[in-house]
């Protein structure tokens, strides 16, 4: 979980998942709410079979793409891309 100014001032939380076999989801949540953006990582990733709820707080195209039930373009924050997360593998792992 981490946090990440938006372009237009405003924060958000976002949270990824890694499942068993290595793939990486990823939710949001503008209310800054970790559970809210947890859910909707996990559902993203398939370990969740109902989708959840979002009821829109700022009209972001975030929350636009998600109630549309389309694919969420995380580029469109430029802080998303600078995000850095805890490596798959820790570097004692292969020891």
């Amino acid at each position: 979980m981490q946090s990440l100014r938006l372009v237009n001032g405003h924060e958000a939380l976002v949270a990824r998942v890694l499942t068993t076999d290595g793939k990486a989801s990823f939710g949001f949540s503008l209310r800054l709410d970790g559970t809210e953006a947890r859910r909707m990582a996990e559902w993203h990733a398939g370990e969740r079979g109902e989708r959840p709820t979002l009821e829109p707080v700022m009209g972001h195209p975030w929350e636009a793409a998600f109630i549309a039930k389309q694919a969420i373009d995380w580029s469109i924050e430029p802080a998303f891309a600078k995000m850095r997360w805890l490596p798959e593998e820790e570097p004692w792992a292969s020891q």
